[in-house]
């Protein structure tokens, strides 16, 4: 288990993502790249298999672009809320008309109507205590219902050949896992079992970029761009046979537990 100590204040505390919202979150570059139909249409597949309706719960929602994306996709099918702690990305959620609240997911109380699934895509990284927030999803769930976390991979390719230059070890990326830590964590909260756990994606051109740079961190500006280049290429008709070629790596670096990130499900006991 990887894991930074001691651990600013300002990440603890909600400083630090109140300041990245002004700054970064609600970007013109981060947005384009954030609200772009490929940007979450991996886990929008993912989600769908184990979800076709009902409460949903976005921790770590950011600027609403994966609920904005799953009601646009599925309307009616689906009733939404928010968490985050960033106040300039909630009010940009808030301008879309999303459902959201400046609120800890850990000082949420079980409500009448539990959730039928809650998201954390790229979350429990960021906290001091991933183990509290599954403790807290696992009350605020229904029987049956799913718990969906994407984290990155502290086995993947680019950790292994790139080590401090990899710019997703960043100060804010308190927590990094493994597929064998992520099952110990999910081990510890009995009310909740593993249905499924992969490796996937993977983008060359950061392995590439960051194998060659100097710098201790990449400019946050710098991955937004780089963000939403990649998205173009992925919708570009011309590159098809390149995309292929893509998938194939990608495809064999998840079989290995390679790629840059883990996805997990995970299940309420009934």
């Amino acid at each position: 288990m990887l894991f930074a100590t001691p651990v600013d204040a300002r990440l603890l505390d909600g400083r630090f993502y109140d300041q990245a919202g002004a700054e970064y979150y609600t970007s013109p570059e981060k947005l384009a790249g954030d609200f772009a139909p490929q940007r979450f249409a991996r886990e929008l597949a993912w989600f769908r298999r184990y979800c076709q309706r009902g409460r949903v719960l976005d921790v770590g929602c950011n600027t609403g672009a994966f609920l904005h994306q799953l009601l646009r996709a599925f309307p009616g099918e689906y009733a939404v809320l928010g968490l985050d702690v960033s106040g300039p990305a909630l009010d940009h959620a808030r301008s879309l008309g999303l459902p959201v609240r400046a609120e800890a997911l850990v000082a949420l109380e079980p409500g009448e109507e539990p959730f039928d699934a809650i998201t954390f895509w790229a979350v429990l990284e960021h906290v001091d205590s991933p183990l509290a927030f599954l403790r807290a999803a696992a009350a605020l769930l229904t029987s049956g219902g799913c718990a969906f976390v994407l984290v990155p991979n502290a086995r993947s390719l680019a950790m292994r050949v790139l080590g401090a230059r990899y710019r997703y070890l960043m100060p804010e990326h308190i927590n990094c896992f493994s597929a064998v830590t992520l099952r110990l964590l999910v081990a510890a909260v009995p009310e909740l079992e593993v249905v499924e756990l992969q490796s996937t994606h993977f983008n060359p051109v950061v392995l590439w970029q960051d194998a060659w740079r100097a710098r201790d961190e990449v400019p946050a500006a710098e991955r937004a761009r780089l963000m939403a280049r990649t998205n173009a290429w992925k919708s570009n008709r011309r590159l098809g046979w390149l995309r292929q070629g893509y998938a194939a790596v990608e495809g064999m670096l998840g079989r290995l537990g390679l790629a840059d990130n883990l996805m997990l499900v995970l299940r309420r006991r009934r």
